[in-house]
């Protein structure tokens, strides 16, 4: 699934996807790896300096991340230039979501929120596992009660 929200001329986009490879779901951890595209459609060079995002977490949790950049940088867009980068959060359950913003400023100096629209993290569904002893009373193998 794809995701995508413009805001004063950036646009983001957002591909989650979850990481079967990085994750251990027998023991609640659950791990999604995220690209983030963004675009400047605008006229004027943007430069991102923040990052907001609150991380929500079926099994209960929500947690906040405020940081500067994203993955160590601060990237200037010029009217036309984009900027892709990838991440990765880790659940305890296989359903949550993220949503956020970006603080960016423009050339005239003016900082500005832009969305990052909420993107569903979906996982494998985990049945928990049943205790049932089939052999149990000495019937027949394979007998459920």
């Amino acid at each position: 699934m794809h995701y995508e929200k413009s805001t004063k001329g950036i646009r983001v986009g957002v591909s989650p996807r979850f990481s079967l490879a990085d994750s251990d779901p027998a023991v609640g951890t659950f791990v999604f790896s995220y690209t983030i595209t963004m675009a400047n459609e605008g006229d004027a060079t943007a430069q991102l300096l923040f990052r907001h995002w609150r991380i929500h977490d079926s099994a209960g949790d929500d947690s906040l991340v405020d940081g500067e950049g994203v993955v160590g940088e601060q990237p200037v867009l010029g009217p036309g230039e984009s900027h892709e980068y990838q991440s990765y959060c880790v659940l305890r359950s296989p359903v949550g979501f993220m949503e956020g913003h970006y603080t960016f400023v423009g050339a005239d100096g003016e900082e500005f929120k832009v969305e990052v629209p909420r993107f569903h993290l979906n996982g494998p569904l985990v049945m928990p596992t049943l205790a049932i002893d089939p052999y149990e009373d000495d019937e027949e193998p394979g007998v459920l009660h």
